[in-house]
């Protein structure tokens, strides 16, 4: 399965994993980043991974067994940070690398229903075993809290517009596909406001994943805190991938006592890395170090 990690030379030159040193890969996916962290702390740097997705991590394990018992992993959210650490008696450890895309194994399966570009059920759930799914939440929520979902988490002007063409759409029978989704929102939204650089249904999606999977409460409750397990000189490196990750991810940052921020502005994929894989495109990196308690 080729999976290519997003501003893998950039994050290495900012993480600096060290022979010895210990890593946490909060969104393991695949595998790349790890592998990556793995290859250059040998020999005996250790990674310690989380993914909830019960797949991803299967395939991440496969990926690196290579490295033997220098990967850790936990099938888990990456909240559970701090408790998993004091399982390993690991006080504090040396980097932490967030990368918070939705990785190739989910978007490129049509059943997990993350991408309107292939039919597929309305799922969207990163950890299939619990929770509600994207369905549930678009056949029983009202046109207010839908529209409050697409505008807040998508950023999505016309949130009540489409929220509304929802709820008829229920009416006479539930939401239950990808493609259903992706055709009625671009029903609904008039020609004249259609983006002409991304699909017109791309914002209700990012923010359908984003509520079932409350991706921003989490990425709030690690931000703060990463730092306090940190040791001093330790980096911090998180990649996000739109503006409402990218805001929380800098205020948090420059609000942390214990954090100094390295990068002013976030990091970008080169031209070359956004020809060669165009889901980095809207990549953006930003780092901070910890200091001392």
């Amino acid at each position: 399965m080729k999976h290519v990690p997003v501003l893998l030379r950039e994050t290495m030159e900012w993480l600096r994993p060290v022979a010895g040193g210990v890593y946490v890969d909060g969104n393991l996916g695949l595998g790349g980043h790890a592998g990556a962290i793995l290859a250059a702390s040998g020999p005996d740097g250790r990674v310690i991974g989380f993914d909830w997705d019960e797949e991803a991590l299967a395939a991440a394990r496969q990926n690196l067994r290579g490295y033997g018992d220098r990967l850790i992993t936990f099938g888990r959210n990456f909240t559970a940070l701090p408790e998993s650490l004091a399982e390993l008696g690991i006080p504090a450890v040396d980097g932490i690398l967030l990368d918070l895309g939705v990785s190739s194994l989910q978007l490129d399966q049509p059943e997990r229903g993350f991408s309107f570009r292939n039919g597929g059920p309305l799922d969207m759930r990163m950890d299939t075993r619990q929770g509600e799914t994207a369905a549930d939440l678009l056949n029983q929520a009202s046109v207010e809290d839908l529209a409050d979902i697409f505008y807040n988490f998508g950023e999505e002007r016309q949130a009540r517009r489409i929220a509304a063409a929802v709820v008829e759409f229920r009416r006479q029978a539930p939401l239950v596909s990808t493609d259903q989704l992706a055709t009625l929102v671009e029903r609904a939204i008039p020609r004249k406001f259609h983006p002409r650089d991304i699909h017109v249904a791309t914002k209700v999606f990012q923010a359908l994943r984003i509520a079932v999977n409350h991706e921003l409460d989490n990425l709030v409750r690690v931000l703060e805190v990463g730092a306090s397990l940190l040791k001093e000189d330790g980096r911090f490196c998180v990649i996000s991938f739109h503006s409402l990750e990218d805001r929380l991810v800098k205020r948090a940052f420059l609000a942390a006592p214990r954090l100094r921020v390295l990068t002013r502005k976030p990091i970008r994929p080169t031209e070359e890395e956004c020809r060669e894989n165009s889901r980095s495109r809207s990549a953006r990196l930003r780092v901070s170090e910890g200091l001392a308690a």
